[in-house]
């Protein structure tokens, strides 16, 4: 069985929120509060669109996000994070997640994952999306195409009555259709007024299972797809995850809210850059 509770948006000076295991179930007001995270966040990620280039490191593209989140009234969730040094996590090629950034700069052909989070008035506004990097091989440019698909197809299945696992079976199914795998390791969550919240977000499983998706539930969907299999290791950094087989990995992540008759996208691109790979 699964919790649900109902939850009223933190005033300001009121005592943090606690993970519990609950799954929340938010007010109007929780909506208009991830709104306004996530659309800080999804700015970030357009304005990235031109910046990221051949030669770019991806420490510059961490003090870009840093200085744009700060200009915009919010603060990185990831600064500071059970010791995360850095704004956002860049993940190249191989990288399934949590890259740091360093002053490596990046090379022509290379695919990188850009992954930010903003905190406005306590709400977190988590998002990512793979970029191009010069003449990228048709390869590459392939897995990132059917990723992006993959949490599109996750996404319509976001709606009250359905379960989690439905969501997972339509990225699961789609993914394996195109002979990729999909990362078991790592999964999508809830948030709000936490980073990191109930339910999981799985990403390969069967329909019919899982949490209900109610209205008023807050997480994201983030699949993370390999060219070959799915098993992954950590670097001795402790963060950095990479497949275990050197083969390419992609991601794209939004977060949601599910409506009465749907979901709404929280961090959709203003500038309609949600597929950067194509811009």
């Amino acid at each position: 069985m699964y919790d649900y509770v109902s939850v009223t948006t933190r005033e300001p000076g009121a005592p943090s929120p606690v993970r519990d295991g609950t799954i929340k179930l938010h007010d109007a007001a929780g909506f208009d509060g991830m709104r306004r995270a996530g659309r800080l966040s999804a700015e970030i990620l357009d304005a990235l669109v031109p910046f990221v280039q051949p030669g770019v490191t991806t420490a510059a593209i961490d003090d870009l996000v840093r200085t744009m989140m700060l200009d915009g009234g919010g603060i990185p969730a990831t600064l500071g994070y059970r010791g995360f040094t850095h704004s956002c996590c860049t993940s190249i090629n191989h990288v399934v997640c949590h890259g740091i950034p360093d002053d490596k700069p990046l090379r022509d052909g290379d695919i990188v994952n850009i992954d930010v989070t903003t905190i406005i008035d306590g709400w977190h506004g988590d998002t990512s999306r793979m970029y191009l990097v010069g003449d990228v091989p048709i390869k590459a440019r392939r897995l990132v195409e059917v990723t992006y698909e993959c949490l599109m197809l996750g996404i319509e299945q976001a709606k009250p009555g359905n379960r989690m696992g439905d969501v997972a079976h339509a990225i699961q199914t789609h993914a394996e259709k195109h002979r990729y795998s999909v990362v078991r390791d790592f999964c999508g969550h809830g948030l709000g007024q936490m980073f990191h919240d109930a339910p999981e977000v799985v990403h390969a499983g069967r329909p019919g299972t899982g949490p209900e998706l109610r209205p008023g539930m807050f997480f994201t969907i983030e699949p993370m797809i390999n060219t070959g299999k799915f098993a992954v290791k950590m670097l001795a950094d402790g963060w950095t995850a990479v497949t275990r087989d050197r083969s390419l990995s992609a991601q794209y992540e939004h977060s949601i809210g599910i409506t009465e008759t749907g979901c709404e996208i929280f961090t959709a691109s203003p500038k309609g850059l949600h597929q950067p790979h194509l811009a």
